[in-house]
C-alpha cells in the first residue's frame, strides 16, 4: 500500500465511523411494534393492573365505621373490608370459592382474580350481594343465588311527597298532584304547553332526533318537608335555538341522523330559560318568580328550610360577575337578598355555603383575593368575624360540628416549603382561633369522608412518592389505621422513573410556576429527546399530576414511552392558587402557552437532553383550542401540533365556561384570540380532529378552522370519527391515541410509524 493510499484510508475512516454511529443511532431510534407495545403497557387499562393497592376509594357502610373497597393485588381485583375501631383491613369474602360457585351456576368459567362486578353490598349478617347480568346476586359461604331481575323499580315520572299522601306528576306539559288516598287529582298549573313546560328541565346532553322530533322527557319537583307545597320551575324553550349535528356512522342509515340539542353560545339571546314557581297545594295557588328567570346553563336550585316556611339558594347573574344569596318567604312570596357579592372579573360559581341552626352560615368566597371562610349573620347578610385568612386557598368543608363551634376544610398553599397546589386537612373554630392542621405530611392528600363519621380516609402521595392510605380521627388527624401501601415493584422491573417536578418563572417576571416532565423507561441521558408540551389551560382547573396516581395514569407516560420529554405545567391563569392568579385568564385566554413557552426554555436550559429545536404540542377540549392556539401564537417554538375536540372560537363554545373566565358580554377580544381569526399564522405541522357527534365542543369550530387555513393556503391534516362524541383520545388507547402518536413520531421525530397497527388493551 503506497503512502497516499494509506492517507487516504485513514482519512475514510473517521468518517465511516461517524456514518456507523450515526446509522446506529438511527437505528436506535427506529419505531417498531416494540416501541407501541412500551407505550401500550402505560394505558390507563393496564396500568391500573400493575400497582398493587394504588388507593382506597371507600364505601362507608351504615354505622360510618366501616367500608369497602375495591383495589388490584398481586392476586387480582380483590375486594376488602375496613373495620376502623378493630384497626383490620381483610378480604370481604373468599374470592376463590364465590368463582367457582359462580362458574358451577353459569356453567361459565370465572377466575377469582376478576370477578364480573365491582360493587357489593355488605349485609349485617355477612352476605354479599352484588349486580351481573342483570340480576341481583346474594352469595352467603358456600351458596351464592339470585333473587330478582335487576331493574330500577323507581317510576322517575312522579314524585310522592314527603308525608306519603300525595303524587305529583306532569300531563301536557302541566303540573298536577293526586291524593293517593282518595285518587282525586288536582291541576295545579294551567298554561303549560309544548315548549313552556312545567316541573322539568334540560339535560346536558339530551338529543333531539330528526327537524321535529320530540325532547327526552324530565320530571323534577321539589317538596316542601309538611308536604303542603311544591317548588318548581317551568322551561322555556320558545326562543331557544338548537346546535345541530350530523351522525353519520349508523350501519342501518344510508342518510345521515340530523340531532339538535340546546346549548347557548356565549352572548345569545335566545337560550332555553329556566323561571321558578311555587305551588300551594291546599290553595292550589301559583307563583311565578319572574324576576328570578335565568338561563339553563346557570338555573337556580332552591332549598326548603326544615321549617317549610321559607325557601334559599343562590341566584348567580349571567355574566358570573355576581350573585346573591336569597330567601324566598313561602306564604308571603316576598324576596330577602341575605348577601351579595361582586367582581370585576368573575365570582365563583361553586361557593362554599353552609347555613347553621344557630342562625349563622358559613360562606366561602374570594373577595378577599383568596377563597376564604367567614361566618355570617342569616337575618342582617352581615359578618360575624372571619374564620379563615391568609394568602392560601379554603378547597373544600369537609365537616361541622355545631355543638363544639367547630369546623374542618381542606385547603392549599398555607405552609411555606410545600407545593402550593398540595390539598391539606384543618381544623378551626368558629371564632378563627385554633387553627390546626390535621395532615402535616408534605404531600397532596386526597380525602374521602362521610358526613357524621368520626374518621376520614386519607390517600397522600406526590407524583414520586407512591400512595399511603390511611384512617383519620376526625378531631385530632391522628393516624388510628393503616390501610395500605401502593407496591410499585412492577413498575420499577421496567424501569419506570416517576415523573419529575420542577419549577419556572412565569411571563410576569415574578411569579414561580409550577411542572413535571416525564421520561421514557429506556431513557438515555446522551441522547437528546423532542420535547411535548402537554396543555389544557382552562382557568377552571389545574392539570398538572399532583399525585402518584394522576403522574402514573395520564396520557404522558405513553407518550413518552415512544422517544419523547413529555412536559405540562401550569401557568398564570389557571385554578388553584388564588384570584389574581386566576384572573390573567379573565379576556385573554389565548396567551395561556405562553408560560409553557418559558417553562420549557428554561427545563431545557438545565437539561442537555431536550432539543429545544423539536417541541410539539397536543391538547383536548380546552386543551385542543391551546394547542392550535400555541401553534399559530408561538409558530417558530413549536413545530407540531395536534388539536382533539377543540373549542377553536369561544364564541362558539357553550356559554357558561366563555362567559365566566372569558368575558361577559361577548368583545372583541374573543375575535381577536380566535384560532380562525388567526390560521394564516401557522407554521409547523397541525392535526386537528373532532369527534362527529360531539355535543359538548360541536365540531362546527374545527370545520370553521379547518376552512380558514384552507383559505390561507395552509398545509394541514384533520381527522373525524364519525360515531364519536367528545370522549376520545383518553388514557385507555384507542384508533385516536395510536394517530396522535404516529403525528409526532412522524413529524417532530422524523421516524417511520408502523402503519395499521392496532393498538392493544
Amino acid at each position: 500500500m503506497s503512502t497516499h493510499q494509506i492517507f487516504k484510508h485513514f482519512q475514510i475512516l473517521p468518517f465511516a465511523c461517524l456514518l456507523f454511529t450515526l446509522l446506529a443511532q438511527n437505528s436506535f431510534a427506529q419505531i417498531s411494534e416494540d416501541t407501541y407495545h412500551q407505550a401500550e403497557y402505560f394505558l390507563s387499562g393496564n396500568i391500573q393492573k400493575e400497582v398493587y393497592h394504588m388507593e382506597v376509594i371507600p364505601n362507608w357502610l351504615d354505622d360510618k365505621k366501616s367500608f369497602w373497597h375495591q383495589t388490584y393485588t398481586e392476586d387480582g381485583k380483590r375486594f376488602f373490608l375496613t373495620k376502623i375501631e378493630k384497626s383490620t383491613t381483610k378480604e370481604a369474602f373468599d374470592h376463590a370459592e364465590l368463582a367457582k360457585l359462580l362458574s358451577a351456576k353459569s356453567g361459565e368459567t370465572f377466575n377469582d382474580s376478576n370477578l364480573p362486578f365491582s360493587r357489593i353490598q355488605l349485609q349485617n349478617d355477612g352476605a354479599v350481594g352484588f349486580e351481573w347480568k342483570n340480576k341481583s346476586w346474594i352469595y352467603t359461604g358456600g351458596t351464592v343465588e339470585s333473587t330478582r331481575s335487576r331493574s330500577d323499580s323507581r317510576d322517575r315520572s312522579v314524585s310522592i311527597s314527603p308525608d306519603g299522601n300525595w303524587k305529583a306528576f306532569m300531563r301536557n306539559y302541566n303540573l298536577f298532584v293526586e291524593n293517593l288516598e282518595t285518587g282525586d287529582e288536582i291541576q295545579l298549573s294551567f298554561d303549560g304547553k309544548k315548549d313552556y313546560e312545567y316541573a322539568s328541565y334540560w339535560g346536558w346532553s339530551d338529543m333531539v332526533l330528526g327537524e321535529n322530533g320530540e325532547r327526552p322527557e324530565h320530571f323534577n319537583v321539589n317538596w316542601s318537608p309538611d308536604s303542603k307545597k311544591i317548588q318548581t320551575q317551568v322551561v322555556d324553550l320558545r326562543l331557544a335555538e338548537k346546535m345541530l349535528l350530523l351522525d353519520n356512522s349508523q350501519d342501518d342509515k344510508f342518510r345521515p341522523q340530523l340531532m339538535g340539542y340546546y346549548r347557548a353560545s356565549p352572548g345569545d339571546t335566545n337560550v332555553v330559560m329556566y323561571t321558578p314557581v311555587l305551588f300551594d297545594i291546599e290553595s292550589k295557588k301559583a307563583t311565578k318568580f319572574s324576576g328570578l328567570s335565568l338561563p339553563h346553563f346557570i338555573g337556580l336550585n332552591l332549598d326548603w328550610n326544615d321549617d317549610s316556611e321559607t325557601l334559599f339558594g343562590t341566584y348567580i347573574h349571567r355574566g358570573f360577575k355576581s350573585f346573591d344569596i336569597l330567601e324566598i318567604n313561602a306564604d308571603t312570596k316576598q324576596i330577602r337578598k341575605v348577601y351579595s357579592e361582586s367582581s370585576s372579573t368573575h365570582i365563583n360559581n361553586n361557593n362554599i355555603f353552609r347555613r347553621l341552626d344557630n342562625g349563622q352560615f358559613i360562606l366561602g368566597t374570594e373577595k378577599s383575593g383568596w377563597n376564604q371562610l367567614y361566618l355570617m349573620d342569616w337575618k342582617t347578610g352581615t359578618l360575624v368575624n372571619r374564620i379563615t385568612s391568609g394568602d392560601y386557598v379554603v378547597k373544600n368543608l369537609l365537616s361541622v360540628d355545631e355543638e363544639n363551634k367547630e369546623m374542618y376544610f381542606e385547603a392549599a398553599g398555607k405552609e411555606k416549603g410545600m407545593n402550593p397546589y398540595y390539598s391539606l386537612v384543618y381544623k378551626v373554630n368558629f371564632d378563627g382561633s385554633g387553627l390546626e392542621l390535621l395532615t402535616p405530611e408534605n404531600a397532596f392528600h386526597d380525602i374521602s369522608y362521610r358526613n357524621g363519621s368520626s374518621y376520614f380516609i386519607d390517600n397522600y402521595s406526590t407524583v414520586d412518592q407512591p400512595t399511603v392510605s390511611v384512617v383519620r380521627e376526625l378531631k385530632t388527624g391522628k393516624i388510628v389505621h393503616q390501610v395500605s401501601t401502593a407496591d410499585i415493584s412492577n413498575l420499577l422491573k421496567k424501569g419506570y422513573q416517576s415523573p419529575t417536578q420542577f419549577s419556572a418563572t412565569a411571563k410576569d417576571g415574578t411569579t414561580k410556576i409550577y411542572g413535571v416532565y416525564y421520561l421514557p423507561t429506556d431513557f438515555n441521558s446522551k441522547k437528546t429527546y423532542p420535547i411535548i408540551d402537554y396543555t389544557y389551560s382552562g382557568p377552571h382547573i389545574d392539570i398538572t399530576p399532583k399525585t402518584f396516581k394522576a403522574g402514573l395514569i395520564g396520557l404522558q407516560q405513553p407518550m413518552a414511552e415512544l422517544g419523547f420529554v413529555v412536559v405540562t405545567v401550569d401557568g398564570l391563569g389557571t385554578n388553584g392558587r388564588g384570584k389574581a392568579f386566576n384572573d390573567v385568564s379573565y379576556n385573554n385566554l389565548g396567551d395561556g402557552t405562553t408560560d409553557h413557552v418559558l417553562a420549557i426554555k428554561e427545563l431545557a436550559s438545565k437539561n442537555d437532553f431536550m432539543d429545544l429545536e423539536k417541541v410539539g404540542i397536543f391538547g383536548h377540549s380546552a386543551g385542543g383550542y391551546d394547542a392550535a392556539r400555541a401553534m399559530l401564537l408561538h409558530p417558530d417554538f413549536y413545530k407540531v401540533g395536534v388539536a382533539s375536540a377543540g373549542d377553536h372560537d369561544h364564541r362558539m363554545e357553550k356559554a357558561w365556561w366563555p362567559e365566566m373566565y372569558m368575558g361577559y358580554p361577548v368583545g372583541d377580544f374573543y375575535h381577536e384570540q380566535s384560532n380562525i381569526t388567526n390560521a394564516a399564522n401557522l407554521k409547523g405541522h397541525l392535526l386537528l380532529a373532532h369527534g362527529g357527534i360531539d355535543e359538548n365542543v360541536n365540531p362546527s369550530a374545527t370545520f370553521k378552522f379547518a376552512e380558514a387555513l384552507i383559505n390561507a393556503g395552509k398545509d394541514f391534516d384533520l381527522f373525524i370519527w364519525p360515531s364519536r362524541n367528545h370522549s376520545f383520545g383518553r388514557t385507555d388507547g384507542d384508533y385516536f391515541t395510536k394517530k396522535r402518536w404516529d403525528y409526532f413520531i412522524e413529524h417532530l421525530m422524523g421516524e417511520k410509524p408502523v402503519r395499521h397497527y392496532q393498538i392493544q388493551r
